[in-house]
């Protein structure tokens, strides 16, 4: 049974930095393709980033050169480092991994287990 468990989520203001961590079961990270995402209120979900079995990490452009995903195979944990934090950024953030089916990184088809989230607010 694979299970994905957020943490690090939590209320900051603007400027601030938080690191989410996704512990992962079941699952090795080593040799699968992960992402981060999160949902605003009223929005649907969106992409944030992905990093494959071969390191390279994509990312949406809105957060560009503020987000760092990284990931420990020894732990077998996900992390999205978030630094210059917004208040657009302000969702709840959802980890994910599976299988590169599609050069569209941010295809939920990539995608098939999540965990069950983690709320980031951000303040003015």
């Amino acid at each position: 049974q694979v299970q994905l468990v957020e943490s690090g989520g939590g209320s900051v203001q603007t400027g601030g930095s938080l690191r989410l961590s996704c512990v992962v079961s079941g699952y090795t990270i080593r040799t699968g393709f992960l992402g981060w995402f999160r949902q605003a209120p009223g929005k649907e979900r969106e992409g944030v980033a992905t990093i494959g079995s071969d390191g390279i990490s994509v990312y949406v452009d809105s957060v560009k050169g503020r987000f760092t995903i990284s990931k420990d195979n020894a732990k077998n944990t996900l992390y999205l480092q978030m630094n210059s934090l917004k208040p657009e950024d302000t969702a709840v953030y959802y980890c994910a991994a599976g299988v590169y089916r599609t050069p569209f990184r941010f295809s939920p088809v990539n995608f098939d287990y999540w965990g069950q989230g983690t709320q980031v607010t951000v303040s003015s």
